[in-house]
């Protein structure tokens, strides 16, 4: 019997237009070529016999849960998100889909991009809009003051430049 754990809270609704895109494409992909390819080689492994030593098999069965499960997921994401693809009037202010560019008080530069929970990656700069820097940097306006909390201390942040792509 596994350990329960209680069920994770909803993100926010919201996703780029690009967001839904990668979604689409991911639930398309998966659906139309990584499953047949898949359920071939379950289908060639149960051929060879004894399914209960056949590795081929047994991987190829979980391989396709797994599929099954991410394709489902994406599926019922699709239908409750909004997308957002409008740039907001007042283009001085942060808002989702903005991409916000801050510099600290020893002049290093970073910069992210508010987007959905669906979305988030960091390392390529997409910050999800119900992270902690993400709800600090909402409603700003470019030079104002940040505080950002960084492991034990805080980290002083001034917003240079705030971007919306069309």
């Amino acid at each position: 019997m596994g350990r329960w754990r209680p069920p994770r809270p909803r993100g926010s609704r919201y996703i780029t237009a690009e967001g839904a895109q990668r979604m689409r494409a991911e639930v398309k992909h998966l659906w139309e070529e990584e499953r047949p390819r898949v359920t071939q080689a379950v289908s060639d492994a149960a051929k060879l016999g004894d399914r209960s030593e056949n590795a081929d098999y047994i991987y190829g069965k979980k391989r396709l849960r797994e599929i099954d499960s991410r394709v489902r997921f994406l599926t019922k994401r699709l239908e409750e998100i909004t997308v957002v693809d409008q740039v907001p009037e007042d283009r001085e202010k942060v808002f989702f889909g903005a991409w916000v560019t801050l510099e600290d008080e020893e002049g290093v530069v970073i910069s992210y991009r508010i987007v959905g929970p669906d979305e988030f990656d960091v390392k390529a700069g997409l910050i999800s809009m119900d992270s902690p820097v993400a709800r600090s940097l909402l409603g700003r306006r470019l030079d104002d003051e940040i505080d950002i909390r960084q492991g034990e201390k805080w980290q002083t942040y001034f917003i240079t430049e705030i971007r919306y792509e069309e």
